[in-house]
């Protein structure tokens, strides 16, 4: 998913002002922030976000598979266009900035949610055949 948050950014793609991470490290922290550590914060809290609702989806489900795992994503994706876009004064669904938002962190999520759980099912179909 980084990869292509990072394609949409370097192409012009992406219609987020900034991205995500980075704005809600800026939000939080203040614009003080030097650019190498808030994208260093950005990062690590991106991360860690997504590993803790990946542990989330293997604790809550007795099996990862792609469909929980989209299901997952949508969860996230909801709680990024009623919580989060807001509180970076984004508006709900990013409308404030353009409705483009949510259509592209929509796939974003799709696509972690989709990775999630091919992995997740791969690694399962891979210890019975073990």
């Amino acid at each position: 998913m980084a990869v292509v948050m990072i394609l949409g950014r370097v192409t012009g793609m992406a219609p987020m002002p900034a991205p995500i991470p980075v704005a809600i490290i800026g939000k939080i922290f203040g614009a003080g922030l030097p650019k190498p550590f808030l994208m260093l914060m950005a990062v690590i809290s991106h991360l860690a976000y997504g590993g803790f609702w990946g542990w989330v989806l293997w604790r809550v489900t007795k099996r990862v598979t792609l469909w929980n795992a989209l299901a997952l994503g949508g969860i996230m994706w909801l709680i990024m266009q009623i919580i989060v876009l807001p509180f970076l004064g984004w508006g709900v669904f990013g409308v404030a900035i353009t409705p483009k938002i949510a259509v592209a962190t929509f796939v974003l999520h799709m696509i972690y949610g989709g990775t999630l759980g091919w992995l997740g099912t791969r690694k399962v179909d891979a210890l019975k055949t073990a």
